[in-house]
């Protein structure tokens, strides 16, 4: 079972803290599939709100046929549906306005791509050797120099020259394997 139909089932047994991990989790995904559908931020946001506030007062069953992120986007996709369907008009939005609302969309896209590289990153960091690790932790997401790494290491330089370089080909490789796109690793 996957850990948002387990945060489900915790919500279901009365743990609210449930709830908000399935928000935390699936919120800004499903945001971004819902935009797909109504073709405005604002209204894919409170979409999703209404997803998950039918989670919390109708409590559907999960049966556990799907993932949980399936199901749960089924309901977020039904929703949109029915918001279709029921809208009556259009409004008129300035031009102005839509280029300012194409911005922001966009910058929820980047933001999610990232934070997604991010989780592939620390997945892939956790797959390599301790000294891979904990090289390209100190160079990298604590900012010391190979220098700085290599007396806390008690390597020389030459050695973390060969570390730091073996190291980032390891992490290139799981990364690869995750189906990683990057820029520059190397």
């Amino acid at each position: 079972m996957d850990n948002g139909a387990s945060s489900y089932r915790r919500y279901l047994e009365g743990d609210d803290e449930g709830i908000a991990d399935i928000v935390r989790e699936y919120k800004d995904g499903l945001i971004l599939y819902l935009n797909g559908y109504v073709d405005n931020l604002y209204t894919a946001e409170d979409l999703t709100e209404d997803t998950f506030f039918r989670l919390m007062t109708k409590k559907p069953r999960f049966s556990g046929r799907s993932t949980f992120k399936t199901w749960l986007y089924t309901i977020g996709r039904n929703i949109a549906v029915d918001w279709l369907r029921h809208a009556s008009k259009l409004t008129e939005i300035a031009p102005e306005d839509m280029e300012r609302y194409r911005e922001e969309e966009s910058d929820l896209e980047r933001a999610y791509i990232r934070e997604e590289r991010k989780r592939a990153v620390h997945r892939s960091l956790g797959k390599l050797t301790p000294d891979y690790r904990s090289v390209l932790w100190l160079v990298y997401f604590e900012g010391f120099s190979s220098h700085e790494a290599g007396t806390i290491l008690k390597k020389s330089e030459r050695q973390m020259r060969n570390l730091l370089y073996r190291a980032r080909q390891s992490l290139k490789s799981e990364l690869e394997k995750e189906g990683f796109t990057y820029e520059e690793l190397g």
